[in-house]
């Protein structure tokens, strides 16, 4: 059975930074891409940052370009967000998910499997 469980979360003043680690289990994670999303109430999952099987490519939000990183090390089936200059904007619970293959996927339905979420929260 596949898990994906984030942490890192948790709360910031605006311009401080946060990095976000989602370890994962029952597959073999240097074989898919990883995505990151947010949600918050009332809307729908957005697309933050992803990453290919290797590494080699990762693609980002235009809300979150230059502001974020995402990286993943394989040995220790993980994927990081670290996330910079952190705006109140970028309040929301954010999710780590898996994709079906080492293709990048932004839109949320292509991932199979989904972290259980935490929360940023970015103080003004």
């Amino acid at each position: 059975q596949v898990q994906l469980v984030e942490s890192g979360g948790g709360l910031v003043q605006a311009g401080g930074s946060l990095r976000l680690s989602c370890a994962a289990s029952g597959r073999t994670f240097s074989s898919y891409a990883m995505g990151w999303f947010r949600q918050t109430p009332g809307k729908e999952r957005d697309f933050v940052a992803a990453i290919t099987w290797s590494g080699g490519s990762t693609y980002y939000g235009g809300s979150v370009k230059g502001r974020f990183t995402i990286s993943r090390d394989n040995a220790k089936n993980t994927v990081y967000l670290q996330m910079n200059s952190l705006k109140p904007e970028d309040t929301a619970v954010y999710y780590c998910a898996s994709a079906p293959s080492g293709l990048v996927y932004i839109v949320p339905k292509y991932y199979d499997y989904w972290g259980q979420g935490t929360q940023v929260t970015v103080s003004s």
